[in-house]
């Protein structure tokens, strides 16, 4: 009898929440790692996952960065104690050289900084945020192709390897 290999355990992804859509809408150019300003309450509900990055974007204001849009649905168990806001805007830690290459790449027209994807970093909460242009919709459409062309390749290799 053969033996069994032992599998890897897999690790937990330290995902939160991801704006999928971002890189759909815009093309993405430089990312920052930024920390997060966050109340009990809503680490509770990141812990479980109820967090929602679909119309989130950065704000600089008085040299400092805002996240505003995202929505962290509070807990029931929770925050029944609390006055809760799920789309509070929320302070953005980073350093000042990053808050000025934010700054005057957002000063530019048609540069904006979008909220990428929430993630865990050991104990602490951080946010990826990137700089980003629009995408027009023909750009949006090369993506698709590009995106179904490489689902295809995929196929047909691994229909190559079955034979």
């Amino acid at each position: 009898m053969r033996a069994m290999a032992k599998k890897k355990p897999k690790k937990p992804s330290n995902v939160i929440a991801r704006n999928k859509r971002a890189s759909f809408d815009y093309q993405l150019l430089d990312t920052f790692e930024a920390g997060l300003v966050l109340s009990g309450w809503e680490v509770k509900s990141l812990r479980m996952g109820k967090a929602d990055l679909a119309d989130s974007y950065v704000l600089m204001k008085n040299g400092e960065a805002w996240l505003l849009g995202a929505q962290i649905v509070p807990l029931d168990t929770a925050s029944t104690h609390f006055v809760t806001d799920p789309t509070r805007t929320r302070k953005l830690l980073l350093h000042k050289k990053e808050l000025a290459r934010i700054l005057v790449a957002t000063a530019q027209k048609g540069q904006t900084c979008v909220c990428t994807q929430l993630y865990w970093k050991g104990h602490l909460i951080k946010a990826r945020i990137a700089l980003a242009t629009g995408k027009k919709s023909h750009d949006k459409r090369d993506t698709e192709k590009e995106r179904d062309w490489g689902r295809q390749k995929q196929r047909i290799i691994r229909d190559n390897v079955k034979q």
